[in-house]
């Protein structure tokens, strides 16, 4: 018998493309809801359109105090820090996830990427499949056979071969690819030079990091382009490398209290209570509350 999909949602994502929406939502007290509404909105209709029964979002706690800082301090360095209307914002949309009978998980010292990893390996290996919900490229790393990546509302789910197709390198090979590469969007240098292209060939001669790094000197022989000159900045640059794959590698092993993330029964008096303070109108509560009959 199929066990049911388990969904694991990078939360912050959902939150932080709809606080910056043009839309201007406010709750009874006048202040800023844009993120809290649209996440509710987000939450509800991927609840009715999967009909998840295991589900669990995860929230970012952790910028600029996380493990990875304290391996390269300079880790999301180039962030402003969260404005305290979001920070706001962020608590609400947990409440919201709870009324929902959602499994919410954040923690101050591993990141959002790290809980959802955890939760991935454990369901793994009860034999179910994995949905990760993101469009974060790092959390494809967590693909096995039967699972998928999936920015919900603005593309297909991915499995193990449509990500090859997307990005060139398989699941297992995304946390080699980007301590390459370097990520920007998280301010992890990876080897000055080394790009997109070439990463994808490296790895897809030497399959990992590691063999890559051990066998450098073999790069310069390679039919790539810049070949020699591509063999000379790894070289110059291992360390950098292994530190960089220690920041893109996901954690799967946190120690969490609760693994339980099955969708839990609506308490109305909870909903109707956040809802009243967030002024949310009877459309959005009816499509909550239908909830309980999926």
């Amino acid at each position: 018998m199929n066990k049911p999909n388990v969904y694991l949602i990078d939360a912050s994502i959902y939150v932080f493309k709809n606080y910056y929406s043009n839309q201007n939502y406010v709750a009874s007290n006048g202040e800023s809801i844009n993120a809290v509404y649209g996440f509710a909105r987000f939450l509800a209709q991927f609840i009715h359109q999967t009909k998840a029964k295991y589900i669990a979002c995860a929230f970012d706690e952790s910028l600029g105090t996380s493990y990875r800082n304290e391996i390269y301090p300079d880790y999301k360095a180039n962030r402003d820090p969260a404005p305290d209307d979001l920070k706001r914002q962020f608590k609400l949309c947990q409440q919201v996830a709870q009324v929902m009978g959602v499994a919410t998980y954040c923690d101050g010292y591993y990141e959002a990427d790290d809980l959802i990893g955890t939760l991935a390996s454990h369901y793994k290996k009860l034999g179910h499949s994995n949905h990760i919900i993101s469009a974060d490229k790092d959390l494809a790393q967590l693909v096995k056979e039967g699972d998928s990546w999936w920015d919900f509302g603005k593309s297909q789910a991915l499995n193990t071969h449509m990500i090859y197709e997307k990005f060139g390198v398989f699941p297992d090979q995304i946390a080699d690819y980007l301590a390459l590469t370097g990520d920007s969007v998280d301010n992890i240098p990876g080897v000055p030079g080394v790009g997109g292209k070439s990463a994808v060939y490296l790895l897809n001669h030497f399959k990992t990091l590691e063999s890559l790094l051990e066998r450098n000197k073999e790069i310069a022989y390679l039919s790539l382009r810049g070949a020699k000159s591509c063999q000379k900045k790894i070289s110059l640059h291992i360390n950098d490398a292994l530190l960089a794959k220690k920041l893109t590698d996901i954690v799967t092993d946190i120690p969490l209290e609760n693994y339980d993330i099955s969708r839990q029964s609506l308490d109305e008096t909870r909903i109707h209570k956040l809802f009243d303070y967030l002024n949310f109108g009877p459309l959005l509560r009816r499509k909550i509350l239908d909830l309980q009959n999926i």
